[in-house]
């Protein structure tokens, strides 16, 4: 591998690629020349995107929470794109906005499942092959609610926190087999994670933001893409602030 942005010819993939965040960066990595495997529990508008990427996107349909869906779709992945170097784990959920003492204990769990859990799965599935290559590209989408928290959504910020520890430890861990693992934390965007977003709650949303507004989903996809590219080759363990200046470390 050079050091370069360049990964034609290599393949990734992107959890939660069929909206939001995670399509964006199925599209900025196939724009790149890679191959794509789109997993999503939402098969429609995976295929969709797709569509829309062209002949070297894959879509598969997938429950990160369900380590035998994750296995056999790697197993997939390999087989129609080849052996994958690049995983972006973006699927993830809000879950409720409560109170901490109301707050439901099965939506708890529901939010760990999929925001910490699969990202655990997915990197199980990925991990040894990866090692076995001597390179490899896993970029955790995490956020800055798992830094510097935010009120009424405990079960969003733990699995958050839980996921840039995960990063940290598969770092140093991986580091030496040319496995880098790192970790995004972008501030709120205008996405389906947040559901019909009123004045009130966007302005809410953007209070503790410097630059004074939302993060794009191309601008957090840049950021992914060169996490996931050669030119990315002295960084492991770190949790990448895309925040407008609101992290306070």
């Amino acid at each position: 591998m050079t050091n370069d942005a360049s990964i034609t010819g290599q393949t990734a993939v992107v959890t939660g690629a069929a909206s939001g965040l995670g399509r964006a960066i199925a599209q900025r990595l196939a724009a790149a020349g890679g191959r794509v495997a789109l997993w999503d529990r939402d098969l429609t508008g995976a295929r969709r995107v797709a569509a829309d990427i062209g002949a070297q996107a894959l879509a598969l349909e997938v429950d990160v929470t369900d380590p035998v869906s994750v296995r056999a779709a790697w197993a997939e992945t390999k087989r129609s794109l080849g052996t994958p170097s690049i995983l972006v784990n973006s699927a993830g959920i809000l879950g409720p906005s409560a109170a901490f003492a109301d707050y439901p204990a099965d939506a708890w769990k529901r939010v760990l499942d999929i925001n910490l859990n699969g990202t655990f799965h997915c990197c199980q599935a990925a991990v040894p092959d990866m090692v076995a290559s001597d390179y490899g590209r896993i970029v955790n989408i995490a956020s800055i609610a798992g830094k510097d928290g935010n009120p009424g959504v405990a079960g969003y910020v733990a699995s958050k926190a839980a996921v840039i520890g995960l990063t940290k430890s598969m770092g140093k861990e991986l580091g030496k087999h040319g496995v880098l693992v790192n970790a995004i934390a972008p501030s709120a965007s205008e996405t389906a994670i947040f559901g019909e977003l009123t004045d009130a709650y966007r302005a809410r949303l953007i209070a503790n933001v410097p630059m004074g507004r939302f993060v794009r989903p191309d601008e957090v996809a840049a950021l992914a893409f060169w996490l996931s590219s050669p030119a990315c080759s002295f960084s492991t363990g770190v949790t990448f602030d895309i925040s407008g200046g609101r992290a306070t470390y």
